[in-house]
């Protein structure tokens, strides 16, 4: 079951973001829209030598949407770097153990003169790998730990993607509304629920912005997270999405990797609001948006730093305008009417710098609004995530959301 699984997901993803134009089903009316934050084609304008090389650590492999997001990435990026598949090595299925440094030992000794690892608890193996390697540039996705190494060879990175699922929150607070005016909800049964792998704060940062994003249309919405204590378990992710929906959750969304609660989305008739690709193929009746990062505008500022003799960032995080946030299409007939066009709206007001994600306007902390003298990343009254590090460090527990386990 699993082995189908993974095939079916392999479909799914590797169609994903490329399955954003219009679809005609003799079944269907509008099929997908057209992506509002589509992947951006690169920019190379430098050369490399003819010897370099790079590698990347994946924490699994294309069975997981999150390492599949970044392999995409990584073929996008050799595609239009022109590299030879002999200069572009991709470690799959490492786990976040010495297993990581050694496999980054082995991408050293295999002449690779950046390494990139993509998994939050890879970080101390990498740093380790740093600071024995010198003359070898090593990045890190999700870390928060660069700045504090003080070593010149090791980075971290990621991007503003609390905007991407603000976004998607926008699509399923309209759906919530949608269902409301349909009689098929109240309005104060409007409750989403929510798979989540750890309460790191990326999670926490994630499930936020998602929750603000459907509160800004549907004010009386509530949101139930359950955690599963992983990245990826596709049983796990399943029985925590049907949970939520016994708990009267209308609506599931996720950050996590398997097709678990997407599936159990289609199987039991559940707008679903996955990550990190389109679930289209595999539930059109159900999936309405996706939101991913894009890694392939990161490799390429790494290369480009290395080609140019340049520093990398210590702390490097990529939005909206360096094409690192992006979204499927809209799935038009399962999304409310008038979506794609509210999402383009939210979209323009990011680039206009006056939407603000985690504005204390709209949220609160046992009943308070919170200011500088709480939190020091409070200024101006908004919290400014991935700001002081690249990666996520919003990990409060805000009013409307309830968790139903925390030991993760």
């Amino acid at each position: 079951m699993k082995k189908i699984l993974a095939l079916v997901l392999c479909l799914v993803m590797v169609l994903g973001f490329a399955a954003c134009g219009t679809t005609n089903n003799e079944d269907k009316t509008l099929g997908m829209s057209e992506s509002p934050l589509a992947i951006p084609a690169l920019t190379v304008d430098y050369e490399l030598p003819e010897d370099f090389k790079i590698g990347f650590i994946c924490l699994h492999d294309e069975s997981s949407t999150y390492d599949l997001n970044f392999i995409n990435a990584v073929l996008r990026y050799q595609e239009a770097t022109g590299l030879k598949n002999d200069q572009v090595i991709i470690k799959r299925n490492i786990e976040e153990t010495e297993k990581c440094y050694e496999a980054a030992v082995e991408l050293v000794n295999q002449g690779c003169n950046i390494v990139f690892a993509n998994s939050f608890g890879h970080e101390p193996f990498i740093a380790q790998a740093a600071a024995e390697y010198p003359d070898v540039q090593f990045c890190h996705a999700t870390g928060v730990t660069a700045a504090d190494k003080g070593l010149a060879n090791f980075h971290n990175a990621f991007a503003s993607i609390y905007q991407g699922r603000y976004l998607a929150g926008l699509a399923a607070g309209l759906k919530l509304n949608e269902m409301i005016a349909e009689g098929k909800i109240t309005a104060d049964k409007a409750k989403m629920g929510y798979v989540g792998a750890y309460t790191y704060a990326e999670v926490i940062s994630g499930y936020t912005s998602f929750y603000l994003g459907a509160k800004s249309v549907c004010p009386t919405v509530t949101m139930d997270v359950q955690f599963t204590g992983s990245w990826y378990d596709v049983e796990a992710e399943k029985n925590a999405a049907l949970n939520l929906m016994s708990k009267d959750c209308v609506l599931i969304s996720q950050h996590a990797d398997s097709m678990g609660a997407p599936g159990a989305c289609e199987e039991n008739g559940v707008p679903n609001v996955s990550y990190n690709g389109s679930t289209y193929e595999a539930c059109p009746e159900t999936f309405i948006v996706s939101s991913a990062i894009n890694w392939a505008p990161y490799y390429n500022y790494i290369t480009k730093c290395y080609a140019e003799g340049k520093d990398i960032d210590t702390n490097w995080c990529g939005g909206i305008a360096e094409g690192s946030v992006v979204l499927t299409g809209i799935n038009q007939d399962v999304a409310a009417e008038g979506t794609l066009a509210a999402v383009n709206d939210a979209i323009a007001k990011f680039k206009a710098g006056t939407l603000n994600v985690f504005d204390t306007a709209n949220w609160t902390v046992g009943d308070k609004t919170l200011t500088n003298e709480d939190n020091a990343n409070i200024k101006d009254g908004y919290f400014h995530e991935s700001e002081a590090i690249s990666a996520p460090s919003f990990d409060l527990r805000i009013d409307g959301i309830t968790l139903l386990n925390e030991k993760y």
